[in-house]
């Protein structure tokens, strides 16, 4: 994972990538902390956030669970708004809709994270039934400036119901079960993941750390080369 610059030296950088759920509500929790480190490392580090499915078990039972694990994560983070359920369906099991409509908008090249955040507080904070095509649509096509047709048949072709698995098996590939979960890489090989922190600190020690890491290996390869043969 080397990155170079228009001279042709090795700039050192590392690679972060964000799994998640879009209408996590500990996902919604990390957000500053994605949004701070993605300033702190702006041009050493490239960042990439990707879908993260949750299986149906995965969601509140009812509106009632739901409202009870939002005063709980809430008064973790010591937050001073509490989360709205308004957005739970009791007869929807799996919602496919908000990921499929973020996964899309990438897709088209919308690859920040304006569509997906717009989509979480449209759904978190204001409780609007983001498990229906017809009002994330909208939500997603306006936070993207995207043509509202062109991104709902994106949304709903196959290519992005196997891009999302794709990625969820990326995941699950980490043997990790928590979202948000974040994979910091550099490359020397060194890999560091947290599962379940939505704190800002920890990660950016590990790119820190990472960073180091490989610009000690650079220092070592200017002043020795690459290893003798045998």
């Amino acid at each position: 994972m080397d990155f170079l610059r228009g001279d042709g030296t090795v700039l050192l950088m590392v690679k972060v990538t964000y799994f998640l759920e879009v209408i996590s509500s500990w996902c919604h929790w990390a957000e500053p902390s994605w949004a701070e480190v993605k300033q702190r490392y702006a041009g050493r580090a490239e960042f990439e956030w990707k879908i993260a499915l949750m299986s149906p078990e995965g969601y509140p039972a009812s509106a009632h669970q739901c409202e009870w694990f939002y005063r709980r994560s809430g008064s973790i983070v010591r937050s001073p708004y509490l989360l709205n359920a308004g957005w739970f369906e009791p007869d929807i099991k799996q919602y496919l809709v908000p990921n499929f409509l973020a996964q899309a908008a990438k897709d088209l090249g919308v690859a920040d994270d304006r569509v997906r955040l717009a989509i979480a507080q449209a759904g978190l904070r204001e409780g609007k039934k983001v498990g229906r095509w017809d009002v994330t649509l909208n939500v997603a096509a306006a936070a993207g400036g995207l043509d509202a047709a062109k991104l709902l048949a994106r949304a709903q072709a196959p290519e992005t119901a196997s891009a999302a698995q794709a990625t969820t098996a990326e995941f699950h590939a980490l043997q990790v079960t928590q979202r948000p979960t974040f994979l910091i890489e550099n490359s020397i090989g060194d890999r560091a993941v947290f599962s379940g922190i939505a704190r800002a600190e920890p990660l950016s020690a590990a790119i820190a750390a990472l960073l180091s890491d490989e610009a000690a290996y650079a220092s070592w390869k200017a002043h020795f080369g690459d290893p003798p043969g045998r």
